[in-house]
């Protein structure tokens, strides 16, 4: 496992109430290295933050240990499957009217 993804799993599991469900994904490419991270649904207001803030921090650090590799770092967090954000269609919206 890669430095990058190393601390990208050990901040995770830190802030999560799950950590047995916090899965990584490494791939690279063009446009550099992608991180992907998957989340149990109760752990993505944690790992979000508030307005974004604690991801942010997470992409900034992740950018930063790219540097010392000499390599663009982005990183993916996958809606999980069930997550707490409802999303209405337009249908749905419609029939509520």
């Amino acid at each position: 496992m890669e430095a990058d993804q190393a601390f990208l799993e050990y901040a995770v599991k830190a802030l999560a109430e799950h950590p047995e469900s916090v899965e990584t994904t490494r791939t690279i490419d063009q446009m550099g290295v992608l991180l992907t991270l998957t989340v149990h649904p109760d752990d993505m207001g944690k790992i979000i933050g508030k307005s974004g803030k604690t991801a942010e921090a997470l992409r900034i650090l992740l950018r930063v240990i790219g540097m010392k590799g000499n390599a663009r770092v982005n990183l993916k967090i996958n809606e999980p499957v069930g997550g707490k954000r409802d999303i209405k269609t337009v249908d749905q919206v419609v029939d509520e009217i």
